[in-house]
Order: C-alpha cells, then sequence, then structure tokens
C-alpha cells in the first residue's frame, strides 16, 4: 500500500505549485457549488451593505472540493486579507493569541482541519468568535489574573473533513455551515477545459470527457490527471494530447474507466475473497490490506460507496452486486440464479 496513489484526494507537495496556478479567483470562475455560491454571495453582499464582518462559516466535506479555494474567494470578494493556519498548527494558547492580535479588521481567518484543534485552545477561541475578546492568564497559581484584549472584528472560515469531530460548542459558533458534495461528471469536465486552456493544453472534448469520468468527481484528482497526462504526451510525442496517447497515459497510472485504482480494486477483492462479499468489520479489512482504519474510512470509502460499490450497514461493510460486475466477478446473486 506505499504505492503512491495518483486518484488521491489528499493535498500532496506537488499539488501546491499547480493549485496556485489554477485556483479560481471569484464566484465567476469557481464551477459547481452552486447553492453555496448563491448563499455565500447573499450574505458577504449583505454584510457589505452593513459595513460589517460575514458570520463564522463552517465548510465540510471531502478533501479537494475547493474549500481552501472558497476561504480566499470569500477574503477577496470581502475585499480584505485572508490568514491560513490549521488545527494541528495551533499547539499552545499562545499561538492563537500571536495569530488572532495580528488581525485587522475585516480579515478572514482560514483554519483548515479545525476538527483537530485541542479543547484548551477551542476555550480561548469562543470569546473571540462570539465577542472579539481574547483572554490572557497572567501568572501562576492564586496570584493569576486575567486580562482581556479587544480583538479587531473579524471573520473565521473554518474547514473540516470531519464534521462529526467538532465539538458542539465550537459548531454552535458558526452562523452558517455548508457541506461540499462531490462534483457531476459536466462539471469536472468544466473544471478541466478551465485548467487546460490555462496551462496551454490542447484537449478534445472526448479526452476530458474521459479524464473527468476516472477523476472520482474530485476537482484536485481531476487537476492532477490533467498534468500526469500533459507530462506523458510531452514525453511519448509532441506534446500534444490524442485520444490513444491519453488511454496510454491512465493505462500506464492504472485507473479504470470509473476512476478506481489498484488499490480500491484490491479493497474490493479482498472482501469478496476473503470475507465472501462482506458484511465484515473496517478492522478487518484495515488488517488485510494493511492500512489504518482512518485512512480506509476517510481516503477509500466515500467514493467507493459514493458510486455504489460498497455498502455500510451495522454489522459492518459489503460489496455490491455492481462491484462484483465492474471486477467481472460472480455475485452470490449470480451464483444462485446460474443454480436454479
Amino acid at each position: 500500500m506505499a504505492k503512491e496513489r495518483i486518484i488521491s484526494t489528499k493535498e500532496k507537495p506537488e499539488d501546491k505549485t499547480l493549485d496556485l496556478t489554477l485556483r479560481p479567483t471569484n464566484f465567476k470562475e469557481f464551477v459547481g457549488q452552486e447553492k453555496v455560491k448563491e448563499s455565500l454571495g447573499i450574505i458577504i453582499k449583505a454584510a457589505k451593505k452593513r459595513k460589517e464582518p460575514i458570520e463564522h462559516i463552517l465548510l465540510h466535506g471531502s478533501p479537494g472540493l475547493g474549500k481552501t479555494t472558497l476561504a480566499h474567494i470569500i477574503a477577496k470578494e470581502l475585499k480584505s486579507n485572508v490568514k491560513v493556519t490549521s488545527g494541528p498548527a495551533i499547539e499552545k494558547a499562545g499561538d492563537l493569541a500571536a495569530i488572532l492580535t495580528n488581525l485587522a479588521n475585516g480579515d478572514v481567518l482560514f483554519i483548515d482541519e479545525i476538527h483537530r484543534l485541542n479543547r484548551v485552545i477551542e476555550e480561548v477561541l469562543y470569546p473571540a468568535m462570539e465577542e472579539y475578546k481574547l483572554d490572557i492568564i497572567i501568572g501562576k497559581g492564586p496570584s493569576a489574573r486575567t486580562l482581556r484584549l479587544d480583538l479587531p472584528k473579524f471573520t473565521i472560515v473554518g474547514a473540516t473533513t470531519r464534521a462529526s469531530l467538532l465539538s458542539s460548542p465550537l459548531r454552535d459558533r458558526f452562523g452558517m455551515t455548508y457541506h461540499l458534495n462531490y462534483y457531476p461528471d459536466e462539471d469536472i469536465e468544466k473544471i478541466i477545459n478551465r485548467s487546460a486552456k490555462i496551462l496551454g493544453v490542447a484537449l478534445d472534448q472526448d479526452i476530458a470527457k474521459a479524464l473527468s469520468k476516472r477523476s472520482r468527481r474530485n476537482p484536485r484528482v481531476a487537476n492532477r490527471l490533467l498534468k500526469r497526462v500533459r507530462d506523458y504526451a510531452q514525453v511519448k510525442s509532441d506534446g500534444r494530447i490524442t485520444e490513444s496517447l491519453a488511454k496510454a497515459a491512465l493505462e500506464m497510472l492504472e485507473i479504470d474507466e470509473l476512476g478506481l485504482d489498484a488499490v480500491d480494486r484490491s479493497i474490493l477483492e479482498v472482501i469478496i475473497e476473503k470475507f465472501k462479499g462482506g458484511p465484515v468489520g473496517l478492522n478487518a479489512i484495515a488488517a488485510a490490506i494493511s492500512e489504518e482504519m482512518e485512512t480506509l474510512e476517510e481516503i477509500y470509502e466515500p467514493y467507493l460507496m459514493q458510486i455504489g460499490f460498497l455498502v455500510r450497514t451495522p454489522r459492518g461493510r459489503s460489496v455490491t452486486d455492481e462491484a462484483y460486475r465492474h471486477l467481472n466477478k460472480k455475485s452470490p446473486e449470480d451464483l444462485q440464479k446460474k443454480l436454479v
């Protein structure tokens, strides 16, 4: 399982430069998530008319769906600066105090992986979010005293892939919560065409469609696949991406027409061959493929469930008949029909 997953939704170091190059800078350029964009647009316009900061916003959804991009767009629409940090980076109350006291009126503070903030930090954050006040404890023991500082009026945009891990008090302090959904193929196709234009890549519509179907309904994966196919074309030909060349590149990457790679197929095959198609517990699957349960649940499972190849039941995970057919294997239902 150590092999690099091209279709992983987790951000890779090489994605950072690509993301900056291709990142939309306004709602018009941002493809998809129409209801979220419409709601955010109304909130921002209303706040600007009142000359007030917008409410704190929580964005949740799988990696690669545009949470960071939306945070930057929100700041730009407000004509404000955006400061970026993450839950794991804020280890001590002093770290949070340093960030908050360096904000200016109207600034947007983007906290990625906000579910990973520790409880001590959350306690300091509550009055900052509600009253724009920062409580600092000076000294220790009986002589300790609390100093309350005024903060500028700022907006927190929190992002999480695990909304269920947020504490209720923290979740309740967000005025608006938005769930980002997986993108339909037609939106992914638009994203690929836009990215190809920015990168100066000539792309036929059939190739854009083929890439979109393999992108797992995720813009980050789509852009990464486009980059890999472009690199392949530059090495193997004159840089022009033909249908046969794109097909060869995708076969080399071991990504099939539904966006499944060797890891996805091995998960399904393990459940079919070792556990008779399920149901089987997540811990047993994790042990069988030498992977962590959290990684299975957060990275691998969502897409397999989205396309209807895996179902979660009270007794564990089960592979569906559609998955059997995709892998060219006989399902228990097919075998039963044969016996009858």
